[in-house]
């Protein structure tokens, strides 16, 4: 069986280059990382250069596969709205239709549960709930439109598969911890109601996993499914844990939710405006919310659809995480 993974130079993507070439598959990873492609190649996994920009190189890419796992997307709290749209809707639709004109026998595309987040606690979403009616930030924006160009194509007989994992951690992530750490390390993590937010963490390879189980699954086609670790944690219960880990100070400062969410606002319209030094706020609206609103998923479709069971608990991917960390330091 050949597949394609897109993004595979990045967190998700490069481990389910990597799982799916253990378990048997005949296996390309498409991405703009020379260097990290450099790596997967050492690992056993032919590295093919893609920009989602190159329409003729997408659909030499795509042709004669069984399947294409598309992980690839502009990732981030900040940036200019046409950016995102360019790589997450426009280069997701060149993806589809290129398999739609290709044959692959199936499509599995990596979205977000960003797009039901709308400034306030929502505990075990399902699927079936409406997206945010105003997205959070323009990355939402974009992963709910291409959601919509996928489920197009479905209607035209694209085997497709949409799927949104929770927060993703383990070695080599790249954002998550990494992120926090930094706050951490500076004026201290920020609490707001005491750092009670619930955080629906996916340890990497249990989504890398997923996706493999989505490729072959029956009833997977024209499936949305959500997924993550199903074991909600505190956010300071996250952190505390983490800092024992890797035997660091935990520097937390108790923050009123409102003021921190209107700073974060002022930081985004100022950097819009002026000319600021690093090109993007230290923190924004967004970024701020997500340490300040409960979010969970509602897991049972994956298990019904994909037999989702997560196999690496918090704890364990905890331990996993700092143990890279450490060593790669």
């Amino acid at each position: 069986m050949r597949i394609l993974v897109t993004g595979a130079t990045g967190f998700l993507g490069s481990r389910t280059a990597l799982l799916l070439k253990e378990a048997g598959w005949s296996v390309t990873g498409g991405g703009r990382d020379p260097q990290a492609g450099a790596r997967l190649e050492a690992q056993g996994v032919p590295f093919l250069p893609l920009d989602l920009r190159d329409g003729a190189a997408i659909d030499r890419a795509c042709s004669g596969m069984d399947a294409v796992v598309h992980c690839a997307a502009l990732s981030s709290p900040w940036g200019r709205y046409r950016d995102f749209y360019a790589t997450n809707v426009e280069g997701t639709a060149r993806i589809a239709e290129s398999c739609l004109r290709g044959g692959a026998g199936r499509l599995v595309f990596v979205s977000s549960p960003s797009v039901y987040f709308d400034y306030r606690d929502r505990l075990l979403t399902r699927e079936s709930d409406p997206p945010a009616r105003r997205p959070a930030n323009a990355y939402a924006a974009t992963k709910l439109e291409a959601e919509r160009v996928v489920a197009a194509c479905s209607e035209r007989g694209l085997a497709a598969v949409i799927l949104r994992p929770r927060a993703l951690f383990g070695p080599g992530d790249p954002a998550l911890f990494p992120r926090l750490m930094r706050v951490g390390s500076g004026r201290g993590i920020p609490l707001m109601k005491g750092g009670a937010a619930l955080i629906d963490l996916t340890y990497v390879d249990d989504a890398a996993r997923a996706i493999i189980q989505a490729c072959t699954a029956p009833g997977a086609p024209g499936q949305t499914l959500n997924l993550s670790g199903g074991e909600p944690r505190t956010l300071l219960a996250i952190m505390t844990r983490l800092s024992e880990l890797l035997e660091l100070p935990l520097r937390t400062r108790p923050v009123a939710r409102p003021a921190a969410l209107a700073a974060g606002s002022l930081l985004e319209m100022a950097y819009r405006i002026l000319p600021l030094p690093g090109g993007e706020p230290p923190f924004t609206r967004y970024s701020v919310a997500q340490l300040a609103y409960s979010q969970t998923l509602d897991l049972t479709e994956a298990r019904r659809v994909l037999g989702y069971a997560p196999q690496v608990g918090v704890d364990e991917g905890l331990r996993r995480f700092a143990q890279w960390w450490r060593s790669s330091r």
